[in-house]
């Protein structure tokens, strides 16, 4: 008999399905009357299915609501995700999954299209229609077919925004002035320095921070790649941390967290403070990401090889660092110089070389009898 949870709006169902397990689920409903209709339903297809090897049919909903409670809720992009699905919803709901084809997801693609959504964003969002539906495929052996595949749209590419040093320098005076400005300089010029995210940065922890010798620790739950991964600090950085710590002892001694307000509670946005920044320094189309682009940037143009840099920034391979490659064209250029080498090592060995019609003519006496 549908039950009601304390956490939900909705009436919630139990059934048994074909390996014996029981599973409960919300009927999406409010009304009674119609939670037990789909609670029957239900019970009918999984007996169907144990008996008659009959697959069901499966609503946009069984297949999405299952997948966001169980696996999307471990991810760290779970509210992200969630607000991928409301545009899923909008145009999946009513669809049978058992029948979704190659048609209905080119139909998608278009309508989000038409409204101006860029293609990387609806990439995105059949992305976690083929997580779902996979999902369900393998938790539940359900045998839903993946028309998402081979379907996605081409990406134009990435977006590489970084400043000068000089535009650095410009961004942090900016920010020195403005209320709460020294932490946001030094969230500046820490990223800079080390190529951390946002949240990597606003989340740092004082018993990560490794003064002796100079390092932050990032465990996996703390960055994207959920891998666990340690950033050396520089001068620059060092000098940031010291700032901060200096801040710290004077408001709020106690506080765990590096960067803080004014009453030791912890930084959780600094984007309004940024923008404003920006604004002042006259820096235009740059934002608190771009920040990272603009420490890769400085790494690539200096000579650093892209393996160090996608080691630093925590890339998890190192075609997403390859983005900055035309930043360091020195390596091109040593690269061409080796033909000047070879060209210089056939004039020494074969005098005219480097002249055709002088080729021609040594050839003609060798095989002139």
């Amino acid at each position: 008999m549908p039950y009601k949870r304390e956490d939900s709006p909705f009436w919630w169902i139990c059934i048994t399905q074909p390996d014996g397990k029981r599973a409960r689920r919300s009927s999406g409903t409010a009304d009674y009357a119609a939670a037990k209709a789909v609670e029957q339903q239900a019970r009918a297809n999984a007996w169907k299915e144990k008996e008659w090897g009959v697959n069901p049919p499966r609503s946009f909903n069984e297949v999405m609501l299952p997948y966001l409670r169980h696996a999307s809720q471990h991810q760290r992009s779970y509210e992200t995700t969630t607000h991928r699905v409301k545009a899923l919803r909008a145009h999946f709901t009513g669809v049978v999954m058992n029948d979704l084809s190659g048609q209905q997801v080119r139909e998608y693609t278009s309508k989000r299209m038409d409204a101006g959504v860029s293609a990387a964003t609806v990439n995105r969002e059949l992305a976690a229609l083929s997580a779902a539906i996979n999902w369900c495929n393998v938790e539940y052996e359900w045998g839903l077919p993946n028309p998402v595949k081979g379907r996605m749209m081409r990406e134009p590419e990435g977006r590489v925004r970084w400043l000068t040093r000089a535009e650095v320098e410009s961004l942090c005076r900016a920010a020195r002035v403005q209320r709460y400005g020294q932490a946001l300089e030094c969230f500046i010029r820490l990223a800079v320095n080390t190529g951390c995210r946002k949240e990597e940065m606003l989340g740092l922890e004082w018993r990560r921070v490794d003064l002796v010798n100079g390092l932050l620790y990032l465990e996996g739950q703390h960055t994207k790649s959920n891998k666990r991964r340690s950033i050396p600090l520089n001068e620059g950085a060092l000098a940031a941390i010291k700032t901060l710590m200096a801040f710290r002892a004077e408001v709020a001694p106690a506080s765990p967290w590096v960067f803080i307000r004014g009453n030791g509670e912890r930084m959780v946005s600094i984007r309004n403070g940024f923008e404003k920044a920006c604004e002042t320094a006259g820096i235009k189309d740059f934002n608190i990401h771009d920040l990272r682009h603009t420490c890769a940037a400085h790494l690539i143009s200096a000579g650093v090889a892209l393996a160090e840099v996608r080691d630093l920034l925590g890339h998890s391979t190192v075609m997403m660092t390859e983005r900055y490659a035309h930043l360091a064209p020195a390596r091109v250029r040593d690269a061409v110089r080796v033909l000047d080498g070879l060209r210089e090592q056939g004039c020494s060995r074969f005098g005219h070389a480097e002249n055709p019609a002088h080729q021609g003519g040594a050839l003609l006496k060798l095989v002139t009898p």
